[in-house]
């Protein structure tokens, strides 16, 4: 199997295999000129991103800067799915994310890890495993997610959270390591902050 297959198998491989180097500064150039693009032709970025992307679904929308280890190629991005500045995706393998996700500031989405045997790390080898976010999640600020993990449906996660394990649709999760702390319920769906009520116009 090749070095480029094992990526995407969970298999330890060779990241300085140069096949797949050779499409990794390709996407990384293509990254450098997605960031460089002016605020007055926003409109580029879009344009920019669907070439980038395996998927960028319509109405989503990156706020630069933005880094990706190879520049959103293995990225899979619904509808409508909103990034602050300084998204960070290791996306060595897939990263998948449903519709109408929010990402606030410093979020990092991690698939890449490195043996925990010396002998073995120092070789140079790492593994892969990818990452599955449902749809209408909001990650607050610098939330990381690691390798492997699948977030449901409707979820909430706190800033400042690693995400460690898998997390089951419509909760609010938050810590180091991140942990169910609530089901969404009837508070949420009449108040937005503390005692502050939602207008029922606009429920």
């Amino acid at each position: 199997m090749s070095e480029i297959n094992k990526m995407h198998d969970g298999e330890l491989y060779l990241p300085d295999d140069p096949e797949i180097m050779q499409i990794q500064v390709k996407c990384q150039q293509q990254l450098y000129e997605f960031n460089q693009i002016a605020p007055i032709n926003a409109d580029q970025r879009s344009v920019m991103l669907k070439k980038m992307f395996a998927e960028y679904g319509d109405g989503s929308y990156i706020e630069p800067p933005l880094r990706a280890n190879f520049g959103g190629h293995f990225v899979h991005f619904g509808k409508n799915v909103y990034a602050n500045s300084n998204l960070t995706m290791v996306d060595d393998t897939h990263i998948y994310v449903g519709d109408n996700t929010m990402f606030g500031p410093n979020v990092t989405l991690a698939t890449a890890g490195h043996p925990i045997n010396p002998k073995i790390r120092v070789k140079g080898y790492q593994y892969n495993m990818p990452i599955h976010i449902g749809k209408n999640c909001w990650f607050g600020a610098s939330v990381t997610v690691l390798p492997g993990i699948t977030i449901g449906n409707n979820v909430v996660i706190g800033a400042g959270s690693i995400v460690t394990h898998n997390l089951p649709d419509n909760v609010v999760a938050v810590g180091d390591p991140c942990k169910v702390m609530r089901e969404i319920n009837e508070h949420d769906r009449n108040y937005y902050f503390k005692d502050r009520q939602i207008d029922p116009k606009i429920r």
